[in-house]
């Protein structure tokens, strides 16, 4: 109780909140202010990102300068571990950025190190019960419908990959653990050097080495590795404020923290499995290596410009998360503005890039001209893509700071799977519009979730967001509990 007691007790940050903007000029000060903010957390975070994308990218890549056959097997096996690395992980790593944002805001620094210890507990168990669908992914491809050669080598490459995931138990929780913290530079560099292992593997493993796709896999299992490692190091050597060593307290009230992180792992789960049933559904189109091959640079493409605005959904997340746990509501209001419009713009930059490179873009992907004829059709529906997607980070963003995630799972398993997929193989298939039609589907599931978070997010009571977080933290530090006791 005593150690407990002293990491809670670190004094509570209760500043004054912005004053109302009554003027353009209040209304530029206020926008100005809260830019810089938002743009040291977000550029690093963009840069990491970004990074990240390039890690993911340059493996297809290679595979498909190698065949069409390697594209459609890395763009499946990719997707599965997309599943259960990006959407189930980071999803149950969730629960610590609201927690860790809104406690940094409260002054509870010491609370942030049994936090992720607790999360990394969560995760690593998670990694070892998924475990299995690493090892009979063929199968499981298989079963779904995929064509056998695609079957077998997205199995083959899904079992190599599987240390990958083991890294990313470790990694995810360092970066929220750092980012909820703004310290968010040291992400970005160790981001960078672990790019640069990787690029620097692939050169020795394939052409030098001439391993082929297994040397594209151990490639990204050592750089995943190397990256978590370095996060963990920092952390530890540089990050004595809020971390205090390995804790019995880690244990304490876990199975509460299980099922807080569950619920909020649904809502980026639903979004990943999303994407990845798209694929799935793709695969079973006629001709489906072309179908495939061009479906996965359009979702490179788009994952570049969602990992570049990436950055301010974390820098939104961060801002939302420190100002409620500060008892700071307008100040929240005016962060959501602020990320809104930046990302916006973002958006229609990205949008008009693409509609200008609409016939070169799918040369950087592959040597096949067959897809890249497909990639090249219709380009101006990944443009609309890049729009919406813009407004849904900073929508995500506000979201994870003040703590909906289970919210937001009902919404997006609502416009997602009862709305967007059934349009999806109506369109692709009864219609038969091919790949077009799966992407109109896909982007009417978008849209729908995008004006629904608008809405909500619009007609919030932010003072009473405040004062929910200021419950929340109470709940999880144990102060409640020490509160009934005392009387």
């Amino acid at each position: 109780m005593e150690e407990e007691r002293a990491l809670i007790e670190k004094g509570r940050r209760r500043g004054k909140d912005e004053e109302k903007v009554r003027s353009i000029r209040d209304a530029i000060r206020v926008g100005m202010e809260e830019s810089k903010r938002q743009w040291k957390v977000a550029a690093p975070i963009a840069v990491m990102s970004l990074f990240i994308c390039g890690i993911y990218s340059s493996i297809q890549i290679v595979a498909g300068h190698l065949s069409a056959l390697h594209l459609s097997a890395v763009a499946t096996g990719l997707t599965l571990d997309n599943i259960f690395s990006t959407g189930l992980l980071l999803g149950l790593g969730s629960a610590l950025e609201t927690l860790c944002g809104q406690a940094f805001g409260a002054g509870q620094i010491g609370m942030l190190g049994i936090y992720i210890q607790r999360t990394w507990i969560i995760l690593l168990v998670s990694s070892i019960i998924v475990s299995p669908v690493y090892i009979f992914a063929s199968t499981i491809f298989s079963l779904l419908g995929q064509q056998p050669d695609i079957a077998a080598l997205a199995g083959w490459f899904e079992l190599l990959i599987l240390p990958h995931i083991f890294a990313m138990a470790i990694s995810y929780p360092c970066q929220k653990f750092l980012l909820t913290q703004s310290k968010v530079m040291p992400l970005a560099c160790i981001t960078c050097i672990g790019f640069i292992l990787h690029v620097s593997l692939l050169w020795l493993f394939i052409p030098v080495l001439g391993w082929g796709l297994t040397g594209a896999a151990a490639a990204f299992d050592v750089s995943s590795w190397a990256i978590a490692l370095f996060q963990v190091i920092y952390i530890k050597v540089w990050c004595t404020d809020a971390w205090n060593g390995l804790s019995w307290l880690a244990f304490k009230d876990l199975w509460p923290f299980i099922k807080l992180s569950f619920s909020n792992a649904l809502m980026l789960l639903f979004t990943g499995w999303y994407s990845s049933l798209i694929v799935l559904i793709t695969g079973l189109l006629d001709n489906a290596k072309i179908a495939l091959g061009s479906l996965c640079i359009w979702f490179s493409v788009y994952t570049w410009e969602f990992m570049l605005l990436n950055g301010f959904m974390a820098a939104t997340s961060v801002r939302v998360s420190n100002e409620l746990g500060s008892d700071r509501p307008r100040a929240v209001k005016y962060a959501i503005i602020v990320s809104g419009c930046t990302t916006l713009c973002i958006g229609l930059i990205s949008s008009t890039l693409i509609l200008v490179t609409w016939d070169k873009f799918a040369l950087l992907f592959t040597s096949s001209k067959e897809v890249q004829d497909s990639a090249s059709t219709a380009v101006y529906l990944l443009a609309i893509l890049f729009v919406t997607t813009s407004l849904q980070c900073t929508l995500s963003g506000a979201s994870i700071g003040g703590g909906w995630q289970t919210l937001v799972a009902y919404i997006n398993l609502g416009c997602f799977y009862f709305l967007g997929i059934p349009l999806v193989v109506t369109f692709g298939f009864l219609f038969h519009w091919g790949v077009q039609g799966i992407w109109v589907g896909m982007l009417c599931g978008n849209i729908t979730q995008t004006l629904i978070l608008l809405t909500m997010v619009g007609k919030t009571n932010w003072k009473s967001q405040a004062a929910q977080a200021e419950k929340r933290l109470r709940f999880w530090s144990g102060q409640d509990e020490e509160q009934n006791l005392e009387d």
